[in-house]
């Protein structure tokens, strides 16, 4: 009995101390770190969900050690508008982490880069040549003659009964779109093996991103490499560098036949994108990671949206149907569905909004990071400390979201959520961030989901492969939010075969 008692008396000493340490100093709320470890053996494997667990304990906004990093966690979007909004300056710059340094060259792209003025510059880049609304109806037909390709290849498949895994379907074609805009080339056919080992690239990548590295969150045995992380992500990285670099040199040998037509690599050469100080800024590292940042963060998380909006469908045939009914209302069946109808299909866009909020693509945001200490709702946060945003739990909130475990779409068409959308200015719904740091890509993400997404609900019905009666609803790990399993499906042609593009 003597030794659980003095057991007992250490432990509750450690305890005592922890939390009259943690009262001194104001931190805020959070669980009790294990030595070296800190807080990760209470997070669990799927840190989106873990944190949100300890959040609904601790409160919105947590402080805990991931390893020997101090994190602060917000849960809420009162929480979230704290610290991008009335910090956003602060909390501007990234961790310094093994591995987004590794995978993001060196930290010359526009994802993993502090912010100051190369990052401006790429940003700009993007708004200007790529994102920004201009940019984005000059390639208005690129997106529509891609739709085109997929809607074709589908209506093949489904000739001869072929289930569409659909996730692989739509990055291919996602990464067709920015191939055609930044290099003027479609990357992928549609039978090619090279787009199926792309996907893997991509889902490979981002998995390993968003795991917990040893070497980053306890940098002295970061060497080490315990559990092969880094080892495994150089390996992919080296794979994409290469897939890029024969893409810039194909690009490179066609130089002056786009004159009247120049896609964003012409304009680089042609020094039409400097900075404040020239064409110069912009080295060729920097342009690799700005082409790896668009095909990583440009084609997984919006198929992985489209993905999930269509299981929840199929798993509510209701909201499918009314989705169809409204396409053929606006658009009818005797064309395909264009980006210009979207305004006027609100429940196509309620549906992609409750897809965003039930499972955005990022779970938790890139992680943020302040050297210097400040105050946040009365707290005291230390210098050197990372901010994530739960997105995920955000989006949860039972104080905000009715039933909030239901997909229904008809939320955002009704009260006080109706007004709602996810561009980063209303807190309780940020799948693609907010402030300054916000996703520079939310306007094309959200265009495509939309302009995707309705594309294959107008042009096809859909059901599920014979003898899957159950969805699995499970979710994959990573910086982004894939469904564990794979959606599997089978489509018949709701309209006319001359309307695909095809003879029969």
């Amino acid at each position: 009995m003597l030794p659980i008692f003095i057991c007992s008396l250490l432990l509750s000493l450690a305890i005592h101390l922890f939390l009259l340490r943690r009262h001194r100093r104001r931190l805020p709320p959070g669980p009790p770190n294990f030595p070296i470890l800190g807080a990760l053996p209470l997070i669990g494997p799927m840190p989106h969900s873990g944190l949100a667990r300890l959040a609904a304990r601790h409160g919105p906004i947590m402080f805990l050690k991931m390893g020997l990093r101090p994190v602060v966690v917000a849960s809420s979007s009162a929480a979230a508008r704290s610290f991008l909004k009335t910090l956003d300056a602060q909390f501007s710059d990234r961790p310094a982490g093994v591995m987004s340094k590794q995978v993001s060259y060196n930290g010359q792209d526009m994802v993993f880069a502090d912010y100051g003025p190369g990052w401006r510059l790429l940003r700009k880049i993007s708004s200007i040549h790529l994102l920004g609304g201009k940019a984005m109806a000059r390639w208005g037909d690129v997106r529509r003659d891609e739709v085109r390709h997929m809607l074709q290849f589908l209506r093949k498949q489904g000739e001869f009964g072929i289930p569409v895994t659909i996730s692989d379907l739509l990055v291919r074609s996602m990464a067709n779109v920015i191939g055609e805009i930044v290099m003027s080339k479609r990357v992928f056919d549609e039978e090619g093996k090279e787009a199926k080992a792309f996907k893997e690239m991509i889902k490979g990548l981002l998995v390993g991103q968003g795991s917990s590295n040893i070497g980053d969150l306890i940098p002295a045995i970061g060497w080490l490499d315990l559990l092969g992380v880094r080892k495994k992500m150089m390996g992919l990285h080296r794979q994409f560098d290469e897939m890029i670099s024969r893409l810039l040199s194909e690009h490179a040998a066609t130089a002056g036949r786009r004159r009247e037509r120049p896609d964003l690599l012409d304009l680089i050469a042609a020094g039409k994108v400097a900075g404040e100080n020239g064409a110069d800024e912009l080295s060729e590292v920097n342009i690799k990671g700005f082409i790896a940042d668009l095909f990583v963060a440009g084609t997984d998380t919006s198929a992985i949206v489209i993905e999930w909006a269509m299981t929840e469908m199929l798993r509510n045939p209701q909201i499918l149907r009314r989705a169809q009914e409204e396409a053929d209302r606006v658009v009818g069946r005797h064309r395909l569905l264009e980006e210009s109808d979207i305004p006027n299909l609100p429940y196509l866009q309620a549906v992609c909004k409750e897809a965003l909020r039930k499972h955005p693509p990022t779970p938790l945001s890139i992680p943020h990071y302040t050297s210097e200490p400040c105050e946040v709702d009365g707290y005291e946060i230390p210098g050197k400390t990372w901010l994530l945003v739960n997105i995920w739990a955000i989006g949860r909130d039972p104080v905000v979201w009715t039933d909030p475990l239901r997909f229904d779409p008809k939320r955002f068409l009704k009260g006080k959520m109706e007004k709602i959308d996810p561009m980063g200015n209303y807190f309780e719904l940020i799948p693609f961030g907010a402030g300054r740091r916000i996703c520079a890509g939310k306007q094309a993400g959200m265009l495509m989901v939309q302009f995707f997404l309705g594309a294959l609900l107008h042009s096809f019905d859909w059901s599920l492969p014979e003898g899957v009666v159950e969805l699995d609803m499970g979710e994959g790990p990573g910086l982004v939010l894939p469904k564990a399993v794979p959606l599997l499906a089978l489509v018949r042609p709701r309209l006319p075969a001359s309307v695909y593009g095809c003879a029969t």
